[in-house]
């Protein structure tokens, strides 16, 4: 067995382990402790554990050089029940690795001790591990824990595997490359009766599916048909019963765009037809509008520098910009707006189940790609200068 043999093997080791044992946002303790534990086997003597939370920061410096270069992973879980009878199965009833940040922390740990043992590098790393990446709190902990100003960075670089991609592929583009999400919340009131007798009162359902269905005008008649646009209605709540109508109905969902002003006509036109459908069933009507994620929109110059990376570890045939944005969301994209850098995709597999399916696991065959391109990004953005003659 190879030396490379060997840290892929442990690698593979230590990813299965995080994924027996999943913890939920903000509550990543074990996760952290072994994270740090091993980032100071690794020999790393600045190791600040609890930012933002759960969040772990190392620094890493080599030689000289007054850059630094961020890398970032996710660690929480999901609170989803696995399926599946592998023998690293979650042992948490009820929360699983269902994204795979058991792989991407894996992966930057990986990174951290190549980089520890090996340098390669001129100027400062920061290795972020973030907790409750999933509902979109965790960057902003560790940004108000004063991340930016205890561990300044000048650009930063993150990584996701995506199920259908070969592993081995890499993709990125410039420019947007995740959406933004909204979150919202309409409550229609009413009066509820007797199913026998809906004359007597002013029910919630029929005014809640026939708003599930004009909702959906929004995106097909006022988003322009040249802006990406979704809105989906996730849940339909009533009070009801087989023979009671009910009084009140939720109806809950999301909206993803990538521009500030289509996701504030999202949010007016859906005040305005909640409100006009209620009106013409006689309920009263509430509605929360949140903006959860922001759109994580990629620098140029650092997409064209990860593509480059991407391309000494997993060939250039296997790397390729990607052709139009993703209508998921990341929190990457709240430190994208305190420095420039690239979010991008690696393959885990054509076969694999999709993200956020009670079946899915992280595919260790490309623990290797994600850690070399780690590596490789903070030699080719902080490179040892040949001395001048």
């Amino acid at each position: 067995m190879t030396d490379d043999d060997a840290l892929w093997t442990e690698l593979r080791g230590w990813r299965r382990d995080f994924h027996a044992h999943p913890e939920f946002g903000f509550e990543e303790n074990r996760t952290s402790r072994l994270v740090a534990e091993r980032l100071r086997a690794f020999g790393f003597t600045e190791v600040a554990e609890g930012v933002g939370g759960t969040g772990v920061v190392a620094t890493l410096t080599r030689g000289t050089g007054n850059r630094s270069t961020a890398l970032r992973a996710d660690m929480d879980a999901l609170r989803i029940q696995e399926q599946g009878e592998a023998p690293h199965r979650s042992r948490m009833p009820g929360v699983m690795h269902a994204c795979g940040h058991d792989g991407h922390t894996t992966m930057l740990l990986g990174a951290a001790r190549i980089l520890a043992a090996e340098g390669g590098f001129d100027g400062t790393v920061r290795f972020e591990f973030q907790p409750a990446e999933e509902w979109g709190k965790g960057a902003l902990a560790m940004l108000a824990d004063g991340l930016a100003e205890r561990f300044p960075f000048n650009e930063i670089y993150g990584i996701h595997n995506q199920p259908g991609l070969p592993v081995g592929a890499f993709r990125t583009r410039a420019g947007a490359v995740m959406s933004a999400e909204d979150n919202f919340e309409i409550v229609l009131r009413g009066v509820g009766g007797h199913a026998s007798r809906p004359q007597q009162g002013r029910e919630a359902l029929a005014a809640a599916c026939a708003l599930v269905v004009n909702l959906q005008t929004i995106v097909s008649r006022r988003v322009a048909p040249t802006d990406t646009a979704v809105v989906s209605v996730a849940e339909l709540l009533t009070d009801g019963a087989r023979n009671a109508l009910p009084s009140t109905a939720r109806i809950l969902g999301d909206a993803r765009s990538f521009q500030p002003a289509v996701s504030a006509t999202i949010e007016a036109e859906l005040r305005r037809i909640a409100a006009g459908t209620a009106a013409g069933y006689d309920l009263a009507c509430d509605v929360t509008y949140t903006r959860e994620f922001v759109p994580t929109i990629n620098d140029p110059d650092a997409a064209a520098a990860a593509l480059a990376a991407a391309r000494k570890v997993f060939g250039a045939d296997s790397v390729a910009e990607a052709a139009a944005p993703n209508t998921g969301s990341e929190d990457f994209a709240r430190f994208l707006q305190q420095a420039p850098g690239c979010f991008a995709f690696i393959g885990n597999g054509e076969g694999s189940k999709p993200l956020h399916n009670p079946g899915y696991d992280f595919n260790d065959d490309a623990l290797p790609h994600g850690t070399k391109f780690f590596v490789q990004i903070v030699r080719d953005r902080l490179p040892i200068r040949e001395p001048q003659p």
